[in-house]
């Protein structure tokens, strides 16, 4: 919660407001879409329930509808968040650029369009891969909870919570160019704080409007995590000045 504090005032740190503009308008633009594109879903489903349901079941809509709804809203939810990520990476990785820089007292760097473009392919190819290491885990987990009707929304809320703090935290990693496996095997090695931000994120983009804003600020406070307490590991003069050195776990935690 500090970190996802720390992210909300960064975002009107002057020189950095401008960086926060581009991903803050895709996150604006696509869950407007998505508000929209639920109201026409639940209007078709609830004339759909009332056509197939025969007259002694009727009193099934009360039950059906509400459950649907709420399905659908979180799954819109979670993948229209995936597609704005993917979307908005290369901005994101340049306002984790520049938060590290203002961090560190260090002039924010002029990164020119060329050096934009170049890193875009890489910045999209990383979500790619996050995609790739989400999606399969989402499918599995999703259908065991369907089962787990008490303690199933728990695990799923643990779960997407893990995977948005992996979404936000892997930018400054990626920025220093360490591998994805390592990324997670250090967040791994320090559950407490990574699921902490997380759970505080996930909690966030429950929020109406709050959640629009919850991209830039989630950036913001994963950098300023990574230049307190993780960049350590993969600063040799940090570690000489007796920061214990990182250990990296097994490549497939």
């Amino acid at each position: 919660m500090h970190y996802f504090s720390r992210g909300l005032g960064l975002i009107h740190t002057k020189g950095l407001k401008r960086f926060v503009l581009v991903p803050l308008s895709i996150n604006v633009v696509l869950f407007s879409l998505a508000f929209y594109f639920l109201l026409q879903q639940v209007s078709a489903m609830v004339a759909a329930v009332q056509h197939y349901l025969p007259a002694w079941l009727h009193w099934l809509e009360y039950l059906l509808i509400p459950l649907g709804i709420m399905t659908l809203i979180i799954g819109l939810a979670y993948s229209f968040t995936m597609v704005a990520n993917f979307i908005a990476a290369p901005f994101n990785g340049l306002l984790s650029e520049k938060v590290e820089a203002h961090l560190r007292g260090k002039p924010l760097p002029d990164t020119g369009l060329t050096d934009f473009i170049k890193d875009a392919p890489r910045m999209l190819g990383r979500e790619w891969q996050k995609l790739r290491y989400a999606l399969p885990r989402a499918v599995v987990i999703f259908v065991l909870c369907l089962f787990l009707p008490i303690i199933g929304p728990v695990i799923w809320f643990l779960f997407t919570s893990w995977l948005l703090a992996i979404q936000y935290l892997d930018y400054p990693f990626d920025n220093h160019k360490i591998d994805f496996h390592a990324m997670r095997a250090q967040l791994r090695s320090q559950p407490a704080k990574s699921f902490s931000f997380g759970i505080t994120v996930n909690l966030a983009s429950m929020l109406p409007l709050v959640n629009l804003l919850v991209m830039p600020i989630a950036v913001c406070g994963a950098t300023a995590m990574w230049v307190d307490t993780l960049a350590e590991a993969h600063d040799p003069a940090l570690q000489q000045a007796g920061a214990v050195p990182y250990r990296k776990l097994d490549k497939y935690c």
